[in-house]
């Protein structure tokens, strides 16, 4: 995909251009391990202030080698506590440190009628640098994207430092990592027992950007945080770094932050235990699998613990390509936040990840489906469905609901639907349900209207 800014037929000066590769964990799920999002969101900010540019979006997740690849590395780096980078973890694997190649991009610079053009790449990668002198397109300049590590991704950013990337900062930072949890146990490839089609691949914890500044603490850590001032200190500060708190179940705490107070904060009180809520996660579990049938890998998100007591909540989450950049009005990312919400207040949840775009069809039948909507060939997009001879969802609903039993056997959940009006719709997944035995106890709607 490629995603152009300004006049593409003005060739005299350079394009600022960024060769992106995709990132479903910090671009979809919100994931603080790595700075992939902040590279695609902090290219997109300099294209659009050059009003001259292209984003190249790449689908090459793991570079290259796939989600199930990635899975596994980071599995491998959690078990061993940071001890193996991710580029050892490749060669544990057998995998080359990069499988990533961009022979496509002269292919579409031609496409587009700027085969000839001069280009300003926005990189800190020496690979990249070399495969575009390799494939003969005229790179006059080369501009680096630097972010703040955190202290999820400071370990990930100092081993790309070691391999060769062009970052100042990494091998400098100060910031102490934090690790998962709890152990990461570390397993070979194993086949699902009431779901064969299906091999479960890995499985790690993913720390997750908190949303609207609500910071999610066990009681341990809330009563070791304000063991010396109480949080009612924080709260009545001239400038203050905590808005509110409440109690949740099973003895957790939702903390309201200002976040600006609280960095200024940081910066007078460095050693003070509440500037750990500016780094503190979601931590939510991922389970990897891969499908023999359709040949395509799918995520489970987990939160909490699942008991017989407890009906977890559980979303069905639509991905959207296009949710992944930074637009004005992302429907399918603020679903999936409100999910998030929902979970890590009740405690107990997951999310199933439907990565198909176009309700199942694909991305190149969501472009189509919007191109003919944009032209005005059709009224709406069931009738451009069936311009395109696609279904109105061709979501695989029953091996999806098959992974759900396999992490919920009870079969008892509370199920997060768009709005009332969604369970009409949504018959092939409501059906699968019901041929899986699950009983919804609850429904919850992420927007109320008349049903």
């Amino acid at each position: 995909m490629a995603l152009t800014y300004g006049k593409i037929k003005e060739k005299d000066k350079p394009f600022y251009i960024r060769l992106h590769s995709s990132c479903v964990t910090s671009e979809t799920l919100r994931g603080s391990d790595c700075d992939c999002v902040q590279q695609l969101e902090g290219a997109i900010k300099i294209i659009s202030e050059k009003k001259h540019g292209i984003l190249f979006y790449l689908l090459q997740e793991g570079r290259g080698a796939g989600y199930v690849g990635k899975a596994r590395d980071r599995m491998l780096v959690q078990a061993s506590c940071d001890q193996i980078s991710t580029f050892e973890a490749y060669y544990l694997m057998g995998l080359k440190k990069d499988h990533r190649h961009y022979e496509n991009i002269p292919q579409i610079c031609d496409l587009l009628g700027i085969g000839n053009a001069q280009f300003i790449l926005l990189t800190n990668n020496p690979d990249k640098i070399k495969a575009m002198d390799d494939l003969k397109l005229q790179v006059i300049q080369i501009e680096q994207l630097e972010f703040e590590s955190s202290p999820f991704n400071s370990a990930y950013l100092a081993s790309k430092q070691s391999s060769g990337h062009l970052l100042r900062s990494a091998s400098h930072s100060t910031l102490r990592g934090k690790s998962a949890p709890e152990p990461v146990p570390l397993f070979k490839p194993c086949i699902v027992p009431n779901a064969q089609r299906f091999i479960y691949c890995a499985s790690y914890y993913l720390p997750m950007k908190p949303i609207n500044d609500e910071i999610l603490l066990t009681d341990q850590q809330f009563y070791e945080m304000f063991k010396y001032r109480s949080i009612d200190y924080y709260i009545n500060m001239p400038n203050s770094c905590v808005l509110s708190y409440q109690v949740l179940r099973n003895n957790r705490f939702l903390i309201k932050v200002d976040v600006d107070n609280l960095r200024k904060h940081e910066e007078q009180c460095r050693n003070d235990p509440v500037c750990e809520l500016l780094t503190t996660p979601y931590w939510f579990k991922i389970h990897v699998y891969y499908d023999i049938i359709s040949t395509r890998e799918f995520i489970v998100l987990t939160h909490g613990t699942v008991s017989m007591s407890h009906y977890p909540i559980v979303r069905l989450q639509m991905e959207s390509l296009f949710n992944r950049f930074p637009l004005r009005h992302a429907i399918s990312r603020d679903r999936f936040k409100q999910s998030v919400q929902l979970i890590i207040r009740y405690g107990a949840g997951m999310i199933l990840l439907l990565a198909d775009d176009g309700r199942g069809a694909g991305f190149g039948a969501y472009a189509l489906d919007r191109m003919l909507l944009e032209r005005g060939e059709v009224s709406n997009s069931d009738a451009a469905r069936k311009r395109i001879c696609v279904d109105h969802d061709t979501n695989d609903y029953d091996g999806t609901i098959a992974l759900l039993k396999n992490h919920c056997p009870q079969g008892k959940i509370q199920l997060i639907m768009n709005n009332p009006s969604s369970i009409l719709k949504k018959k092939e997944c409501i059906n699968a349900l019901a041929e899986h035995r699950f009983e919804i106890k609850k429904w919850l709607f992420l927007r109320q209207e008349e049903f």
